[in-house]
């Protein structure tokens, strides 16, 4: 159901971008949902897994749609709309590793292409939402505070400033994602490609 073109062309793109960030990051970086999406979606592909994909939209499409909104804007504007996308903008990062994370555009578009041809699977939402589970307290516990990988040690933009326990803020997230972000976004996967 999905051109072998397609398989290889990701296949090796992913290849590409991990092998450099694991050079350029450290390895706490490959947490960001959006860059478990971008390793997952390797197997959804060539397994045409409707679950996988299902799982890295409702894991992703809400927070891409921002990064999108954050990037374009201020790259039309010239206006810092949000934290979020202040590394592509950034002329101490190499500009090859900051075109590497264009995957951040075509990813969502990718991952929506893949549901509506191999259909979705309502078991993502708690597939996804077991994954975050185990994600955000690993991240809490092996990365580095200053990256604030996921939002785990406190909101995007707010430096270091802590408005509440960090171990409820981490609980709060673990709420907050399958509720605001992956609840609405099987809702929509649902109705659109159930």
């Amino acid at each position: 159901m999905i051109p072998l073109w397609l398989k290889i062309t990701y296949t090796l793109f992913a290849v590409l971008t991990v092998a450099v960030y694991a050079v350029k990051y450290p390895p706490g970086n490959f947490l960001w949902f959006s860059d478990i999406a971008l390793v997952l979606t390797v197997p959804a592909l060539w397994l045409e897994s409707g679950l996988l994909a299902g799982m890295m939209a409702v894991g992703v499409l809400i927070p891409e749609a921002f990064w999108n909104i954050g990037y374009f804007g201020r790259l039309l504007t010239g206006k810092r709309m949000s934290g979020l996308t202040d590394y592509m903008f950034d002329a101490n990062k190499p500009l090859y590793l900051r075109a590497l994370s264009l995957f951040h555009v075509f990813l969502p578009l990718l991952l929506v292409w893949m549901v509506a041809r191999l259909g979705y699977a309502s078991q993502a939402l708690p597939a996804q939402t077991v994954l975050a589970w185990i994600v955000l307290p690993l991240t809490y516990w092996v990365t580095d505070p200053a990256l604030n990988v996921n939002w785990v040690f406190g909101r995007p933009d707010n430096g270091r400033r802590r408005r509440m326990p960090a171990l409820v803020h981490l609980g709060l997230l673990m709420v907050g994602f399958p509720v605001l972000v992956y609840l609405p976004t099987h809702m929509i996967l649902q109705a659109l490609f159930g």
